[in-house]
């Protein structure tokens, strides 16, 4: 163990666990491990073998994170682990990273190539895969209400994979409305090809999306270590397509492409092509494009008549008039009921991925637990800043407040379809305590401490109605102009 720390493997095993909302026991049930190992790996007591940190990372959807964290710790105290069929790709590293986008004027048609190289010790036997559509990007319930009356399907979907020459079978890992994961496995039902430490392979699949459930917009996302990317997009010569793009990473906003998609003619089709050497590590790369004609030029599809709130409802929020939202939450005895404690995060994180996709939160977002049903004081707040972690706050109270405050406006997810003008200190100081039962003082300010205000008084049972000035009243939703966009300060 590293001298004055716990080590890295042992952080990011705790950090990554945390954002996926985990108990301890969770994640053992989900390892096959007992629940005190965990404790002894997250306090750097134990160092676990490399079966174990390739595991924990394909579980918690690190990205590689905590394999490079574990192999950062210098070699295995433990003796050599055995291959592992459940490797997830820990390790990979991609050589060329090549998309291409063909729209024939009806449908959406990708065709995806990965040469990748295993820098492990053990062979990888599949290879996680995403699919995520989003015809009204700019509208999110309106998309989710398209979603949920024609679901994307595998039918129309037509996924085929290969590995060289050799086709890849495929297991389902998400089957949402809109949203898709498969792992392509490195084998079929005649033979199977594990990547080897070492050894480098070619993977290609494709599949087609009408032009109903696709938007104008083609995401790449730098979930492993990459060498080169390319996005090709192809467009009929007549819809005279203008192309344009943007990179978001961790650590910044979205920026314009720091070159310009490059233009050409091929036949009767108006090509694009960008490429980028290096890419940061979860950088996302987003392509957007305008059509003279076309399905993006048109109202092809029938506007959602389900509310805002209509939409929160069945996402599992509940909504203004539940006696649950009108009384103080229950504390936590920490650290007694710390996985108890870690259960309800683990709700909030799933809840703000259900919401997430109904909305654009721009002013970053909160959620409480009495607003999915549980009445403990427990809380998420995910800052405006992007990249910024999840705030967890745990028995929070508000225990000193700024005397200088602003007007803002604010949205609940429990009576979503208006907004209202709320003012509120422009710093503000909580009390919050960790599972272990340690309690904190966290200063928040501006757009952060605005939210967490508003989660501290949800757990309180108030809503932010209570605190608007009298005789002001919320907006409709359809009036309100800030959808997407940051708070503003002076």
């Amino acid at each position: 163990m590293e001298s004055g720390e716990r080590g890295r493997f042992a952080a990011e095993l705790t950090h990554w666990r945390t954002v996926r909302g985990l108990s301890k026991r969770g994640l053992a049930a989900r390892l096959s491990i007992d629940a005190s190992y965990v404790s002894h790996l997250e306090a750097g007591r134990e160092r676990g073998s490399a079966t174990l940190a390739r595991s924990a990372d394909a579980e918690l959807d690190a990205g590689g994170a905590l394999w490079r964290a574990w192999q950062s710790n210098g070699d295995s105290l433990s003796s050599a682990a055995e291959p592992s069929e459940s490797s997830s790709g820990a390790g990979l590293v991609v050589l060329e990273d090549d998309a291409a986008l063909t729209f024939d004027g009806s449908h959406y048609h990708l065709r995806m190539r990965r040469l990748l190289r295993n820098d492990a010790s053990e062979p990888v036997t599949r290879y996680l895969v995403r699919i995520a559509v989003d015809r009204h990007p700019d509208d999110p319930e309106r998309s989710n209400a398209l979603y949920r009356r024609t679901p994307l399907t595998w039918e129309e979907l037509a996924l085929e994979a290969r590995c060289g020459d050799e086709p890849m079978g495929w297991t389902v890992k998400h089957d949402r409305d809109a949203f898709k994961e498969v792992w392509l496995q490195f084998h079929n039902p005649t033979r199977r090809f594990p990547l080897y430490p070492g050894q480098s392979a070619e993977i290609t699949y494709s599949y087609t999306v009408g032009a109903d459930k696709w938007g104008s917009w083609f995401q790449r996302a730098v979930r492993l270590p990459t060498q080169r990317l390319s996005v090709q997009l192809a467009f009929p010569a007549g819809s005279e397509p203008e192309v344009w793009g943007t990179e978001t990473s961790l650590s910044a906003d979205a920026v314009p492409l720091r070159t310009p998609p490059r233009r050409t003619g091929q036949d009767d089709r108006t090509v694009f092509t960008w490429t980028t050497l290096d890419p940061p590590l979860h950088a996302r790369f987003r392509l957007e494009w305008r059509l003279k004609t076309g399905p993006d030029t048109k109202e092809n599809v029938p506007v959602s008549t389900l509310s805002a709130s209509q939409a929160m409802a069945n996402a599992g929020i509940v909504q203004d008039g539940a006696p649950l939202l009108a009384r103080p939450a229950r504390s936590f005895d920490l650290p007694a009921e710390a996985d108890e404690a870690q259960h309800v995060v683990g709700e909030l994180l799933a809840a703000i991925e259900r919401v997430r996709q109904l909305h654009t939160f721009g002013k970053g977002m909160g959620i409480a637990a009495p607003q999915i049903g549980i009445d403990r004081r427990a809380a998420v707040v995910l800052p405006p800043d992007p990249g910024a972690e999840p705030l967890v706050l745990l028995n929070a109270r508000i225990e000193e407040s700024s005397a200088e405050e602003d007007e803002q406006f604010e949205g609940c997810l429990s009576f979503f379809d208006v907004r209202g003008v709320v003012p509120r200190p422009l710093s503000i100081v909580v009390a919050h305590t960790d599972p272990d039962g340690t309690t904190r003082l966290s200063r928040f300010s501006r757009g952060t401490a605005r939210l967490v205000a508003h989660e501290v008084d949800h757990l309180d049972g108030i809503l932010y109605r209570e605190r608007m000035r009298p005789g002001v009243l919320p907006i409709p939703v359809e009036e309100y102009r800030g959808t997407g966009t940051r708070w503003t300060y002076s």
